[in-house]
């Protein structure tokens, strides 16, 4: 069997991978377990150490690990280098907070002494995406192995140039060998290494049905998970709301990375005083957006991951305009090479179309109309996900209220798009799914909380 890499904007072939077979797996998987053995023992101090240096290695080689990404999944190469920058800021913020974070904790009892430790669980096998092929990595192996783990990473077949480079990286940064390591394979044959005893946990992200089937496997030899899943991020655009700053933060969201995020603004719910005037500015906004090669600085948007992932996103958005949906810019695959999807806006959603109940995975934008502060709320809350929300009001108080009891995601954020950020911590609820990635939850959501109780 082998998985090809494919330049997205071009439709040319990069590079084919053999993938790893069963004998091959298998061996990776007891050397990761053997190399556990010995990181579990390493002081964080040490541990540190070796992510400082993963962090220089990152910096000297920013434009290289750069172009990979936008060469394998077309991310403009602006986003790529921040993608790299955002990695450094994360290994900087866990080497130097992961001793406090992971310190025992005394706990007066009746004991002569009681703690709690936090002791590592051993190989964590990671299933990553594509769309930020880099930073998915970065966010969950930096925790893990700072806690003593070691990452065993199965990644996006339409990146196996992205998921070697990190294996090599960590190699050079001086980890010691099998402390992340890359397997070759494809989604058919995760269940199996999920199997292998020497695996202890397992992290996903990805779409829902894959976090069911990750979880449901988990289940059954009762290893723990943590699955970031899919998203449908509301933005309420309130009647206060400052609506040129709202449009083009809601714009910028919308298209990070072609529109290829799970926290990336996908459902606008504009109050009906100020809906036809956001709508209006919003489409101004998309329009100015630059779709083209990846590789030209100036360029807003690449190409979609693959062909049938635009084709995918086409459908949902042809479907909801059968339905009734205005498009009121774009909504056409262009002519030419590459996968690539104009950035579109759909005026007038309403429940029942795809652009209403489901991910669109790609930069269009969704204008569902509410009455009222209440309808807005339940709008956005009437959804399957739970990762992200935001919400534009000139009353920052009242914003804060909202996001504060009213809003059914893990992060919920005021006059701004939702963002990710080392220091705090990150994941969804309901169909969005569970556990938390970075800040002191995410170090210790792999992580043995030991009760020593001496008398």
């Amino acid at each position: 069997m082998t998985m090809e890499s494919i330049n997205p904007a071009t439709g040319r072939s990069i590079q084919v991978y053999e993938e790893h077979g069963d004998e091959f797996v298998r061996h990776a998987l007891d050397r990761a377990t053997k190399a556990f053995q010995g990181w579990r023992k390493a002081d964080v101090s040490h541990r540190a150490r070796s992510v400082q240096k993963l962090a220089a290695l990152l910096a000297k080689r920013k434009r290289k690990y750069a172009e990979i990404m936008t060469a394998e999944m077309g991310k403009p190469i602006r986003q790529s280098v921040a993608e790299i920058e955002k990695c450094i800021l994360l290994c900087a913020f866990f080497a130097e907070s992961s001793e406090r974070l992971l310190a025992a904790r005394k706990v007066p009892a009746v004991a002569d002494e009681s703690l709690v430790r936090h002791d590592p669980l051993g190989p964590i096998l990671a299933v990553m995406p594509w769309n930020f092929p880099f930073w998915q990595v970065f966010r969950f192996a930096a925790p893990a192995l700072m806690a003593g783990n070691i990452g065993v990473l199965k990644h996006a077949s339409n990146v196996p140039g992205c998921a070697l480079a990190i294996e090599e990286v960590f190699r050079q940064a001086g980890f010691p060998d099998h402390a992340l390591r890359t397997l070759l394979v494809g989604g058919s044959r995760v269940d199996s290494i999920i199997e292998h005893a020497g695996v202890k946990a397992v992290t996903l992200t990805g779409s829902t049905p894959a976090g069911r089937a990750i979880a449901r496997k988990s289940g059954e030899m009762l290893k723990k998970t943590v699955l970031e899943l899919g998203g449908s991020d509301p933005y309420l655009i309130l009647e206060d709301a400052e609506l040129e700053k709202a449009a083009s933060a809601c714009a910028a969201s919308r298209v990070i990375n072609a529109g290829q995020s799970c926290i990336a603004a996908k459902r606008f719910v504009a109050v009906e005083p100020v809906r036809a005037r956001f709508e209006a500015l919003l489409v101004g906004e998309m329009r100015a957006k630059k779709m083209g090669d990846p590789l030209d600085e100036k360029i807003d948007i690449g190409p979609q991951a693959r062909h049938d992932l635009r084709d995918e996103l086409h459908r949902q958005v042809a479907e909801s305009i059968e339905r009734g949906a205005r498009c009121l810019l774009g909504g056409e695959i262009p002519q030419g090479k590459g996968a690539f999807y104009p950035p579109t806006v759909l005026a007038g959603v309403r429940k029942g179309m795809p652009a209403y109940d489901e991910e669109l995975f790609g930069p269009v934008a969704a204008i569902i109309p509410a009455k009222d502060e209440e309808d807005a709320v339940r709008i956005a809350n009437d959804t399957v996900f739970g990762l992200g929300a935001a919400v534009f009001t000139a009353d920052a108080s009242r914003g804060e209220r909202i996001a504060v009891s009213e809003l059914e995601a893990g992060a919920c954020f005021v006059n701004t798009f939702v963002r990710s950020d080392p220091r705090l911590p990150f994941g969804g609820v309901k169909g969005s799914g569970y556990g938390r990635e970075l800040s002191h939850f995410g170090i210790k959501e792999f992580v043995n909380i030991k009760t020593v109780y001496v008398k």
